[in-house]
Parts: C-alpha cells; structure tokens; sequence
C-alpha cells in the first residue's frame, strides 16, 4: 500500500518545494516525486496546500494531556502524553523523569521498554533527569533525592532495552572517567541542574558529554573570569544545547546572542512540557507541590519555574518570532537536529526517501492540520 500526498509544499533538504508529492510506502518515505509520478494505484491525500514538515522530536517531555509521567510511569500514560503532545506536531520524544528514587525510575525504564514494544506511537525512549545533580542549581527537584552515580545507579541507567537513554546530570557531582563509560555503554550523557566550573564541564565534554539541558536555566552561567556551564556550552563546537522557547525561561535577546556563538544545527528546540500542555486544567501537583501556570508559565508557590506549558508548534512558531529565524532553521531545531543528538540521523529527522515517515502537516500559522508516524495517520488527544 502506497499513500501519495499531495498538493502541499514540502520542507525538504533544499528547503520548501512546491509541485512535488510525497509516497509513503509502510513505515517509510518511498521518494519524493512530480505530482503526476505517483503510482496510479496509490491512495492520495490532499494536503489543500498545507506545509508538510518533518515530525517534530522533543527530547524533554514529562507530561502533557493531564498526565504526569514521573506520577504515573505506564503505559497507558505515555499513550495519553503521546496524543496530547501529537495535537501539536511532536512525532517523537522522550518521556522524562525528574529526581526520584530508583524504584520509580525502574519503574519508568520498564514503562517505556513495554510501551516500545507495544509501538506505542512516538516514544523514543527516555530521558532520566537526575538524580545526580547540584543542589546548588536543583531548580524544581526534590534534593532529598539526590544521590551519587555509583555502581548501582550506573547499572540502572544502562539497563534500558528498547530506545534511546538520555540522563542529565551535573558533571561535577561524578567523574570523567564515570561520563566516560555512560557514554560507551550507549547512554546520552548531558549536563543539567549543574554548577560546574568551565574546566569541569570541558573536562566531560573530552569524555562523552555530548548535551546541555535547558541552556541557561539551572546551570552556572558565564561571568568574566569563569565562564561556567553556559560558557563550556557556547564554546564547545560539537555538543548540542536544548533551548525552551517561551520567552520566559530565557530572555530572547540571550537566545539570539547565544545562536551567533553556536552553530545552528547544535541548538534543539525542547518544551520541558508537563501535564497542563493539551489540558484545560492547568494546575497540577509535582512532588507535592501545587504548580500553577501562570502567563504561561509553570510556577510553584516560591516562583520557582517548573517545566513549561509549551508545545512544539509553539516552540517552532516562538523561534521564528522572537529569534527571526526562517522556517527551514526553526524546523531543523525541532526536527533534524534532536534526530542528530539521539543518533537517528538514518531514521527521523527530515523528509528523504528511506527515512520513517514521521512528518506534520501545518497551515501557515504552524497550527497541526494532520499528522503521521511511521507512516500511519494518528489521532491526536
């Protein structure tokens, strides 16, 4: 079964192009071809001139649609993140689980094992965001639950079957030679809630660090004669930096001055989404605490932030806005550039024949028309 759509422009390699169609062949992007290519037996999809994108990919999601996934580490909830998140664009992403005893995060690891191998659409894998901080830069998390990366914790991160490991941690509170070993093991090592000096960070990054979570928020930032992780960050040419696109986690201006000292293809969009994205209510409990959103922020009753109440479309419309990029860049920021961090170049990422057909039609503004992963249509919460 070959589907064609058609009639839309398409975000390609080259940028947008417009006359071309696009076949889905199974889970796969068949090719890329003249309106009048398609096989004739293909069943065709009309885009109405609508803007087909490559499915974006958030590697930082720990709720959405009411749901939070450190509350309630099933599967069942990572369906209903999964639809809430796909009403906005998100194809892919990585469910993600603040500081918490290791009870819950065996919990999650198997959540996510069996939701992958149920094909539950989207989840990538998963992103284990501490405990191994700084409390000097613990932001929203609990530091009663912050704990050394020993043996026991080395064997729990390392013991995910099915998708991608991603683990934040505050390189200072390990060692190198510890980072090292993740990164051999297959983990995705990047440094969050961290207040490591720039030779501490420089010194990861020489042994596998290869992320920054959440640029500038939780992090030592860069001063005149200790540039810190902000400064390791921007200084480094290979690593990638996840940035939130609000307006409110970091001011634009920054952002902006930050993508002239790093190349674009290293900077990836991320939300830090959670329960409230896709929910009419937008209160929720977070380790006790009631989180409120509020101008369109996540706060605890202190003003301490939260996560976000940000989705992608968001996120991609607010870098075109407040950060004047084209719509090329700001997709491949949610898009290619993630793909490239998790190592799923071959797989996700852009729209090229052979490549899983995870892709988003928008209309102008960026709101979602219709969706698909690997090549299926999905119903979105």
């Amino acid at each position: 079964m070959i589907t064609a759509l058609t009639n839309g422009r398409v975000l390609t390699d080259r940028g947008v192009v417009e006359r071309r169609t696009v076949l889905i062949e199974g889970a796969r992007i068949r090719d890329i071809v003249a309106p009048g290519d398609a096989p004739h037996d293909a069943t065709v999809r009309d885009l109405q001139d609508g803007l087909l994108l490559p499915g974006f990919i958030d590697t930082q999601v720990n709720g959405g649609g009411g749901v939070l996934f450190g509350d309630t580490p099933t599967v069942d909830a990572l369906r209903r993140i999964a639809a809430a998140h796909a009403r906005f664009g998100t194809t892919g992403f990585l469910p993600t689980l603040i500081s918490g005893d290791f009870a819950l995060i065996r919990a999650a690891i198997a959540a996510v094992d069996t939701a992958i191998e149920a094909g539950v659409p989207g989840v990538l894998g998963i992103h284990i965001e501490g405990p191994f901080l700084n409390t000097a830069r613990k932001g929203i998390h609990d530091a009663s639950k912050f704990r050394p990366l020993d043996d026991e914790a080395f064997a729990l991160l390392t013991s995910v079957k099915r998708g991608k490991t991603m683990v934040t941690l505050a390189p200072e509170q390990t060692t190198p030679q510890i980072i090292a070993s993740l990164a051999k093991a297959g983990v995705i090592v990047s440094a969050g809630h961290t207040d490591g000096t720039y030779a501490q960070i420089h010194a990861a990054l020489a042994h596998g660090l290869t992320g920054f979570t959440h640029l500038f928020n939780a992090m030592s930032p860069l001063r005149a004669r200790e540039p810190g992780a902000v400064g390791a960050a921007l200084d480094d040419a290979e690593s990638y930096c996840g940035i939130i696109v609000d307006g409110k986690h970091v001011d634009p201006a920054t952002l902006r001055i930050a993508l002239r000292c790093k190349r674009a293809d290293r900077v990836m969009l991320v939300t830090d989404a959670m329960p409230s994205v896709g929910a009419a209510d937008k209160h929720f409990a977070l380790q006790g605490r009631m989180i409120t959103v509020k101008d369109g922020v996540c706060v605890a009753p202190d003003g301490t932030l939260a996560g976000s109440d940000l989705d992608m479309a968001s996120a991609v419309r607010n870098t075109m806005s407040m950060l004047g990029l084209d719509i090329k860049t700001a997709s491949e920021m949610a898009a290619r550039n993630p793909a490239a961090f998790l190592g799923l170049s071959g797989e996700l990422g852009a729209i090229r024949a052979g490549l899983r057909a995870s892709l988003v039609c928008v209309d102008d503004a960026l709101n979602v028309r219709e969706l698909w992963i690997d090549g299926q249509p999905v119903r979105s919460a």
